[in-house]
């Protein structure tokens, strides 16, 4: 995917997401005027993407507690130079939860998807506090809804401190319990409402 073809993604998001606009603006200046925004170094921001993971009968979801933040979270992580958000959500799902297979759940039922263009359920850009040898920045995240193919056990990662399946019917519960903030909320929301049938 070229950056061109992805500030296309989110011309089709921002018209699912008119309220949104304000974010998907400041991820469309990112990509617009930084050529290396999928890399790392790139300051004051990068591309990163995750994905709020089902399990096959979408009765529960996954959530890592991640080692250096100190907070559950959903499943994701850096670009590294690869500019299709979709293909790095996959592969931080794998890498992070041991699970192979995923299918992608989505929220868009348009035209547009026939397009062959995958468009994030939600975006968010988040700051980063900075640690030694890595300054203050911002992710700007493309999320995914991924469900899981049945029989696959969890192996957690290096990055995690623990990684565990809780009860869809219990997100609001869950959510609230680990501390989530208002972009976990608001992704857990799309999804449940997503696997409901309930998104555009």
């Amino acid at each position: 995917m070229t950056r061109d073809q992805l500030l296309h993604v989110l011309r089709l998001y921002e018209d699912g997401n008119r309220e949104e606009r304000p974010m998907v603006e400041r991820v469309h200046r990112l990509i617009s005027e930084y050529q290396n925004c999928f890399e790392r170094e790139c300051l004051p921001g990068h591309v990163t993407a995750s994905s709020w993971i089902f399990s096959h009968d979408r009765t529960r979801f996954l959530l890592t507690h991640h080692r250096k933040l100190g907070r559950w979270l959903q499943l994701g992580g850096h670009a590294d130079g690869d500019a299709n958000p979709l293909n790095v959500a996959l592969r931080e799902a794998r890498e992070e939860s041991g699970m192979v297979h995923f299918d992608l759940l989505d929220r868009y039922r348009t035209s547009a998807m026939s397009e062959g263009f995958p468009i994030p359920a939600d975006l968010d850009v988040h700051r980063i506090p900075s640690r030694p040898g890595e300054p203050e920045h911002e992710h700007h995240d493309f999320r995914f809804i991924l469900v899981a193919r049945v029989g696959q056990p969890l192996v957690i990662s290096e990055e995690s401190s623990d990684l565990a399946w809780f009860r869809t019917e219990e997100v609001d519960q869950v959510l609230e319990r680990v501390g989530a903030d208002e972009s976990l909320l608001r992704l857990g929301q799309k999804a449940v409402d997503c696997s409901m049938g309930r998104s555009n």
